[in-house]
């Protein structure tokens, strides 16, 4: 009971920290010269990526840190900091600088494959996304583990694609507002995730906080 709160927790903040209703508007304004069939190819070159992406990060994980010499606590410290300044931009309906700068949101307007950059790198599996799976693989390295977490990446993956299958729908149903509602609330689900990874990092690597 316990490992399935975690895998809810795990699939509730990947499709936070991806937001891929937040993003519908960006990929709507990337397409907007295509016709059906080029946006759909668009959408699935997204899906494509995302999937890949953090399907890479999940197996090879382990090895980054090694690479490097993080510590897992570390790394949850620098993650939750990173998920937390996110999830500020979230509550203000806007995109966060480390997702999409200036730059790349400009690039929208040269690429002829904006669904691998910048939509689905760095917009839908960013930093934020990263840090969560490998946080998250660390924290479960069993081989059941793994194909559970790699199947909610999947499930996560396939949400992005229909989002943006049906984003001209979506976008006229819900109206601008109503989409700025929904990326609210997925920052202010962040925020707790990212204080929650922080809080944890913090024990870890100062023990003597706990007692």
């Amino acid at each position: 009971m316990e490992h399935i709160s975690v895998y809810l927790k795990f699939f509730i903040g990947l499709l936070a920290i991806v937001n891929p209703v937040g993003s519908i508007p960006i990929f709507l304004d990337a397409c907007r010269d295509m016709d059906h069939r080029e946006r759909n190819a668009t959408g699935q070159r997204v899906f494509v990526t995302v999937l890949s992406v953090l399907l890479v990060v999940l197996m090879s994980g382990e090895f980054i840190l090694r690479f490097f010499g993080i510590t897992i606590n570390a790394f949850r410290v620098a993650g939750g900091i990173l998920l937390f300044i996110m999830a500020l931009s979230m509550l203000h309906a806007r995109v966060s600088s480390t997702k999409q700068t200036r730059e790349e949101a400009q690039d929208l307007e040269t690429r002829d494959s904006v669904g691998i950059v910048p939509l689905g790198i760095p917009l839908l599996a960013g930093p934020g996304a990263i840090s969560t799976v490998i946080l998250y693989s660390q924290q479960y390295q069993d081989a059941v583990d793994t194909v559970i977490l790699g199947t909610i990446i999947v499930l996560v993956a396939l949400t992005v694609w229909l989002c943006l299958r049906v984003s001209p729908w979506i976008r006229g149903m819900m109206g601008q507002t109503g989409i700025n509602i929904i990326t609210r609330i997925m920052g202010l689900i962040m925020a707790a995730i990212g204080v929650e990874i922080i809080a944890t990092g913090l024990k870890g690597l100062f023990p003597a906080l706990v007692g």
